[in-house]
C-alpha cells in the first residue's frame, strides 16, 4: 500500500491547504472535470479542506452520466430481444431511461451480462454464433481505444453477430461548451488525467488561451489534487491561463499514438447528445464506413427510440456545474441508488452517487432552482 498512502499522507495534505491558503487573496471558482476526481474530492472532504474563497464546482466527466436517455431507451429495446446478449459493464445497468433500465430487462428474462473489457463481449460473440452480441460503448477518450480493439478484432475474426451500440465522448469540446456558456462562472479547470494519458493535453492549450482559463491536468489521489488545486490558483493569481500537468509520472504530451491510431481508425467525430445538457456539435464518436457493419443502431433499426427524462431530474444542472447534488428537492429522498431520477445518482463516478454514499447528511439545505 506504499504507493497508495504516499499520495494520501495528512503531512503532506496540510502542507499543500497551508500553501493554498497563503497564495489566494480573492474568490476563484475551479471545475473539477472528472467524475473520478469529484468522488475523491467528496469521499476525502478536499472542498471542505479549502479556504471558503475557493470554490469547487463538479462538471460533466462522468460518461456513464451524460449518455443521453434516448440512447439507453435504444439499449433497452435492443436488450428485450430475444435473439440478442447484450453486454455491458455493471455501472450502466441502473441507469434509468424513460420508462425501464437494463437491470429491468435482465429482470424480465433478457440475456444481460456485465463484462469487464469488451473482448470479453467478442468471447461471447464468437462462443454464440447463432445469437446477436451487442457491446454497449461507453466513455470518453479513455475506453475508446479498448472499443476500437473490440470491432477491429470482431472484424478481423469475421463475427458477423457482434455489434457495438456506441456513447462515446469527448471531452475538450465539453469544455469549449461550458467555458463558452453565457454567465460562466468557471476560472479554471483541473482536466482529468486519464483521458489526457491516451489523448495528451496537445488539445487543451488553444481552449486555455481562447477562455484564458488555466488547465491543470491532474491525477485522483488526495495530494494529487491538492497540488492541482495550487497549481491552478497560482496560475490564477498571477494571470497566467497556461496548461500545465500536474500528472507526470503518466501524462505526456503526445499521449498515447498508437491508441489514438487505433482509434481514428475505426471512429469518426461526430455530433453528440449530452444527457442534461443537449447536442455540443462533434463532441462524440461514432463508428467509421469501414466498420457500419458493426453499428447496433443501423442493425436494430432503433431510430427515432426514447422518451423523455423525468421532469424531476435535475442532473442537467449538476453536470454543468450549476447546482450542488444536495441542492436538488429530489436528492436522497424520491432520487436514491435504489430508485434514481437520473445516471448522477448510480454511476460509479455520478457526483449525486459520491454525495449520497459521502454526505447524504449533509446539513446543506436543499433549495429549487
Amino acid at each position: 500500500m506504499r504507493f497508495l498512502d504516499e499520495y494520501r499522507d495528512p503531512v503532506a495534505a496540510g502542507k499543500w491547504v497551508a500553501a493554498i491558503r497563503a497564495l489566494v487573496t480573492r474568490p476563484w471558482n475551479i471545475m473539477e472535470v472528472c467524475g473520478g476526481q469529484t468522488h475523491s474530492i467528496v469521499r476525502f472532504g478536499i472542498d471542505e479542506l479549502l479556504p471558503p474563497s475557493i470554490r469547487l464546482i463538479h462538471g460533466p466527466g462522468c460518461p456513464v452520466c451524460v449518455t443521453p436517455v434516448e440512447l439507453i431507451d435504444k439499449a433497452v429495446a435492443i436488450a428485450a430481444r430475444p435473439e440478442v446478449i447484450f453486454c455491458s459493464f455493471g455501472d450502466m445497468l441502473r441507469v434509468p431511461g424513460s420508462a425501464s433500465d437494463l437491470f429491468r430487462v435482465k429482470s424480465l428474462g433478457g440475456d444481460v451480462r456485465i463484462v469487464y473489457s469488451p473482448l470479453d463481449a467478442v468471447k461471447v460473440a464468437e462462443e454464440n454464433p447463432g445469437r446477436k452480441v451487442v457491446f454497449f460503448a461507453v466513455g470518453f477518450e479513455t475506453t475508446a481505444p479498448a472499443n476500437a480493439l473490440a470491432v477491429a478484432e470482431a472484424h478481423r475474426r469475421g463475427l458477423g453477430n457482434f455489434s457495438v451500440l456506441v456513447s462515446h465522448v469527448l471531452v475538450p469540446p465539453a469544455l469549449e461548451a461550458v467555458l463558452s456558456a453565457p454567465g460562466r462562472i468557471v476560472d479554471g479547470l483541473l482536466a482529468a488525467g486519464h483521458v489526457c494519458a491516451v489523448m495528451g493535453t496537445e488539445e487543451y492549450p488553444p481552449i486555455a488561451l481562447r477562455h484564458r482559463v488555466p488547465i491543470v491536468v491532474t491525477a485522483f489521489e488526495p495530494l494529487d489534487l491538492l497540488e492541482g488545486i495550487h497549481m491552478v490558483v497560482k496560475q490564477l493569481e498571477e494571470g497566467r491561463h497556461e496548461v500545465e500537468n500536474q500528472y507526470h509520472r503518466l501524462v505526456r504530451a503526445g499521449g498515447n499514438r498508437p491508441a489514438q491510431d487505433l482509434v481514428k481508425e475505426v471512429f469518426r467525430v461526430k455530433d453528440r447528445a449530452w444527457r442534461g445538457i443537449g447536442t455540443i456539435p462533434m463532441s462524440g464518436l461514432g463508428l467509421r464506413e469501414d466498420y457500419a457493419a458493426f453499428d447496433a443502431e443501423g442493425i436494430f433499426e432503433v431510430e427515432g427510440v426514447g422518451g423523455p427524462e423525468s421532469p424531476d431530474c435535475r442532473s442537467g444542472l449538476v453536470l454543468q456545474g450549476l447546482l450542488k447534488p444536495t441542492e436538488c428537492p429530489a436528492f436522497g429522498t424520491t432520487c436514491t441508488p435504489d430508485n434514481p431520477l437520473g445516471a448522477t445518482m448510480v454511476s460509479n463516478e455520478g457526483a449525486c452517487a459520491a454525495y449520497y454514499r459521502y454526505r447524504r447528511h449533509s446539513q446543506e439545505p436543499a433549495h429549487g432552482v
